[in-house]
This record gives structure tokens, C-alpha cells and sequence, in this order.
């Protein structure tokens, strides 16, 4: 071996960089095949070799597979996440893996794996492998709902404890989106909606374990195999626009609950403040800077609370029998413009939320007894920390004895947002409630895996159907198939049902022919400051209700 330097890398030996040992195709593809079910390589989007189950995988032949677009294996609302991969493959980096649901009449899902070789002609390679995983229902914008995101996150921190795998919590910021959304067609601006979240998930854990903050703030799980850098070169590249990040350690040492409360903390205060303070390094230090402005804002809460500081705005529920409100909803709105999502949970953490539902039974008591149609029907949050509270019930009864021309027009929903802890206590006092001339409804059904706990356990009147599963039902046809089990299970135990985030026509079209009772969203109304009339669907034409045509109420 005359001029060649030899030595040994891990007991091979190896010859000017080349294993000496000889290694047979054949072997190479049953160690691919060891991790993969189909193996595929792309070259500008296009796949120009398949090996292996291609036919129980994705339902076609290898032959026919070769010349497709990769990108149309896979459902609509996953199409921006490949996109995106693919559009910032780097040599050597691998990505994934990710799960996405494959372009069939059923709901299949596939685990991808990708990489890209050093020289090897821009070509990609992929590893796909069947999976039984499935997602959580996304929002419109392909994103996770914040409260999922945070229910994901939690199932996530369990396993990383277990498991002692890495996680971290980024927190994106792309300035400028905002403008640009605004400055579009509806038809673009949506595009761009999923074009910044196929970029957003393609950073996220698996692909899924996303959510967006705000017009321009986003928040992801991921795993801790690559540096800030590279992130926020990635979103930049495929999203055209200067993204800033900031990655916050998990730690895997501390308990779930105080995991997820500190993630709480941290995205509220990313929400508000965005990354122009010098970030938190670890979860711990994020709660700890949480809990010193969240004490302060406590503080401004309960003040808020005691002195009636905030406002009631009003949405219409319509009957789908006869296209008029039913009755409004009361949403509670505060005079720093802040989140009511966020105030809400943290009223619930610092035992501020009893005193806060009391507040808003006496503000839309005061606003019944205004109405002088006697017509006027309002519905009211109430937490599942309060309703397992006998003083809010005497509350209730003390304040309808002071306006009796209040009862029978109050509605109470019992939100999901804090756990009934106490069942048969919470449906004692409901029953209260009903006694006292109100119907009880059951908020965002289907939201939280205790649902239908509660509607076992609880006697109520009304169900609201989480509009997760209504949003997208003229697309979905697994949600509609849910959303008319749910419909028929309520009729047999003689409660009605209400649909939330009714934003079309085709989506009232479909809660319709499933049976739906009610409906609520913004096709028939958005939140204003005084209840008004709804949209009567049965008499207005669908482009008048789409240019937001009103009717004078009564």
C-alpha cells in the first residue's frame, strides 16, 4: 500500500478517509430500512427515487411515486410545513422528525425524516414511517390554539421527565408581519397566514407543537439540538422578514404543574412585553420575573375587580329555528386594553376569580334591569372554581331578589378554564341556579378530556360545542362527524346545543343539518358595547350577511 497513510477510526480501518472494510449495497438498505418503512429522495420538490412500502404507505406504487411533487403526499394544512423544510434544507443538518397527515379521504399519518448530504447534488433524502400518532385540531391558521399548545406542552414536560430528553420554549417575534397582513386581500392575507405557520411548525416539536401570541409573536417547543442562530436564520430565509428569537430552557427537574404555570408566565409576559427586555435564560428565571410583575398586576386586578373597573360587551346568540337572538353573552372587557384570557386565568391562580364573577352577575343584573322590552337575555362566565363555591350561589339569590324582573333572563356558562374539582357540589349548586328561573350551560365542550365527565355528572340545559370543532366544518369532515354525535347525545339527554366561531355560511349550513339548537360567531355579530339585533339568516341573502347587513332589534 505504497504512499497511502494507515490507521484505525474506532476500531475500522481506514484508508485516506475511506472505510477499508467493503460494505454491500444491500446492507446499507436493511439498516435504512431498520428505521424507515419508505425511503425517498427529492430534488426540487420533486421525488426522483422510492424505495420500500410505497403502496401500504401512501396507497401508490415506487413507479408511480417517481416524478411527483413530494409536497401532494400530504394534506392541505401540512403543505406550508414541508414547504418550509424544504426551503431551507442544509447540508449535513437533519430535520425532524415531524408528523404530518397524508393527502387521503382517511386521516393517516406519516413520521418524516429528512437530511441532506454534503455534495450530493441538492438532492434530499427522506425517511417516512407510518405512525398511529395523531394531532390535536389546529386553528384556521394551522397553528395550535393557545390553551392545546399549553395541553401539548404539558403531555410533553411528563414524557421529557421520564424519557430525560431536552426540551426548550422559543419565542418568536417577526417584525413587520403585521403591516404586511394588513396591507393584503383577504385571499393573500390568509396565504400568508399559512405560509408563516408552515414556517413557525417547521421549527415546532414534531411539527404540531406550535402557537401564535399575537399578529407577529409565536411560540414553539422544540428540541434542544441546534442554536438560536440557526432558528432565526431558517424563519428569516423562508419567511422574508427580520424574525427574532429567544430560547428558554425546560427544565425537566421540576414538578408538570409548576412547569406549566411557569410557561404560562413566560408566554403572558412575552405577549406584553416582547423580547426588548434582556430575556430569561431557564423556565425558573422566566416564573420568577412573571410572579414580581404578575404580583404587581394582581394588585391592579383586585383593584379592578373591587371597584367595577372594567366593562361588559355583548354577543349575540341566534336560534337557528327562527334567526333571532336567543340571548347575548356577556364577555368582560378591562380598561388597560389586556388580555381577558390572561387577566382570567390569572384572577383564577390568585383566588381573584370568585370576586371577579360576582362583579359581572351584578353588571349584567344592572343591565337586564335597563332593558325595557323585558326581552333581554344575557349569559355570564362562571369558573369552575366558583360554582363549587356556596357563596356565589347566595350572591346570585340575594341579587335577583333585589331585581326581579332579572329572572328567568340570566344565563349562566360554566367555562372549563380552572377544573370542577367537586362534581356533585358544582351540580348542587347548578341546580341552584335553575331553581332560581336560569338556564346552565356547559362552555367549550369537547376543549378539555373531562367533558364528558361533566355532562354525565352535571344536569344541564345547554351545551356550547368548542369552536375548534366548528370553525373549519365545511372543510373537516371528522369534525362534522363529531359535532353530530355530540348534537345527538345531548337531544337524547334533552339538552340543547350551541356552536361557537360561526364565521360562514357554509359552517352554519352544516351546524344546521346536524341539528344544532344555537349559534354564535361572528357571521351573525361581533362583541359590541349594546346588545344588537342579530342577522336573521332565513331572511337576509348570503352576500348581504356577508357585507355585515343589520335590522332593527325587537
Amino acid at each position: 500500500m505504497k504512499g497511502l497513510f494507515k490507521t484505525h477510526v474506532r476500531g475500522f480501518p481506514y484508508i485516506r478517509g475511506t472505510l477499508a472494510l467493503s460494505i454491500d449495497p444491500r446492507r446499507l438498505l436493511g439498516l435504512a430500512f431498520a428505521s424507515a418503512d419508505l425511503l425517498v429522495e427529492i430534488r426540487n420538490g420533486k421525488i426522483g427515487l422510492a424505495l420500500g412500502a410505497a403502496q401500504r404507505i401512501v396507497g401508490q406504487s415506487e413507479t408511480d411515486l417517481t416524478g411527483r411533487m413530494w409536497r401532494d403526499l400530504f394534506a392541505a394544512e401540512d403543505q406550508p410545513l414541508m414547504d418550509a423544510i424544504l426551503a431551507c434544507v442544509e447540508d449535513g443538518v437533519r430535520r425532524g422528525p415531524v408528523i404530518l397527515r397524508l393527502a387521503s379521504p382517511e386521516s393517516r399519518y406519516v413520521s418524516v425524516v429528512m437530511r441532506a448530504l454534503p455534495e450530493n447534488g441538492g438532492r434530499v433524502s427522506c425517511a417516512v414511517t407510518y405512525t398511529q400518532a395523531t394531532r390535536q385540531p389546529m386553528g384556521q391558521d394551522g397553528l395550535q390554539v393557545r390553551e392545546t399548545f399549553e395541553d401539548i406542552a404539558r403531555g410533553l414536560f411528563e414524557a421529557a421527565r421520564v424519557t430525560g430528553q431536552e426540551l426548550e420554549l422559543a419565542m418568536i417575534e417577526l417584525s413587520g408581519l403585521d403591516a404586511i397582513r394588513a396591507a393584503l386581500a383577504p385571499a393573500e392575507a390568509e396565504a400568508l397566514d399559512a405560509r408563516v405557520a408552515g414556517a413557525v411548525r417547521s421549527e415546532a416539536h414534531g411539527g404540531a407543537v406550535a402557537t401564535r401570541l399575537s399578529n407577529d409573536r409565536f411560540a414553539l417547543v422544540k428540541t434542544k439540538d441546534e442554536t438560536t442562530e440557526g432558528l432565526v436564520r431558517r424563519l428569516s430565509q423562508v419567511m422574508e422578514l427580520n424574525a427574532a428569537a429567544h430560547v428558554v430552557t425546560l427544565e425537566t427537574g421540576i414538578a408538570p404543574t409548576r412547569a406549566m404555570r411557569a410557561l404560562r408566565y413566560a408566554l403572558d409576559d412575552f405577549l406584553r412585553e416582547g423580547l426588548k427586555d434582556t430575556p430569561p435564560m431557564s423556565l425558573s428565571e422566566a416564573m420568577t420575573r412573571s410572579v414580581q410583575r404578575t404580583l404587581a398586576r394582581a394588585g391592579a386586578l383586585g383593584v379592578a375587580v373591587s371597584q367595577r373597573r372594567f366593562t361588559l360587551a355583548y354577543q349575540p346568540v341566534v336560534s337557528l329555528a327562527t334567526g333571532v337572538a336567543h340571548h347575548h353573552e356577556t364577555l368582560v372587557r378591562f380598561e388597560d386594553g389586556a388580555s381577558p384570557f390572561a387577566l382570567i386565568r390569572m384572577a383564577e391562580e390568585f383566588d381573584l376569580i370568585e370576586e371577579l364573577d360576582h362583579a359581572i352577575v351584578e353588571q349584567a343584573v344592572k343591565r337586564l334591569t335597563q332593558d325595557r322590552t323585558g326581552e333581554l337575555k344575557l349569559a355570564v362566565n362562571v369558573s369552575g372554581r366558583t360554582i363549587v363555591n356556596e357563596t356565589f350561589v347566595d350572591h346570585v339569590s340575594r341579587t335577583l331578589a333585589k331585581a326581579s324582573t332579572a329572572r328567568g333572563r340570566l344565563i349562566f356558562e360554566i367555562t372549563e378554564t380552572a377544573a370542577i374539582e367537586d362534581l356533585p357540589r358544582a351540580n348542587q349548586h347548578i341546580q341552584s341556579l335553575r331553581s332560581m328561573g336560569s338556564l346552565v350551560c356547559l362552555d367549550d365542550f369537547g376543549s378539555g378530556s373531562a367533558s364528558f365527565a361533566y355532562l354525565q355528572e352535571l344536569h344541564l340545559d345547554i351545551v356550547k360545542i368548542d369552536g375548534r370543532y366548528v370553525r373549519e366544518l365545511a372543510a373537516n369532515g371528522r369534525d362534522g362527524a363529531m359535532v353530530r354525535r355530540v348534537v345527538e347525545l345531548c337531544r337524547d339527554l334533552n339538552i340543547r346545543t350551541v356552536a361557537e366561531m360561526v364565521e360562514t355560511v357554509e359552517v352554519e349550513d352544516v351546524i344546521r343539518k346536524a341539528g344544532v339548537d344555537f349559534a354564535q360567531g361572528w357571521l351573525f355579530g361581533r362583541p359590541s358595547d349594546q346588545p344588537q339585533p342579530a342577522l336573521r339568516p332565513g331572511l337576509i341573502k348570503p352576500a348581504a350577511r356577508r357585507a355585515g347587513a343589520t335590522e332593527s332589534w325587537g
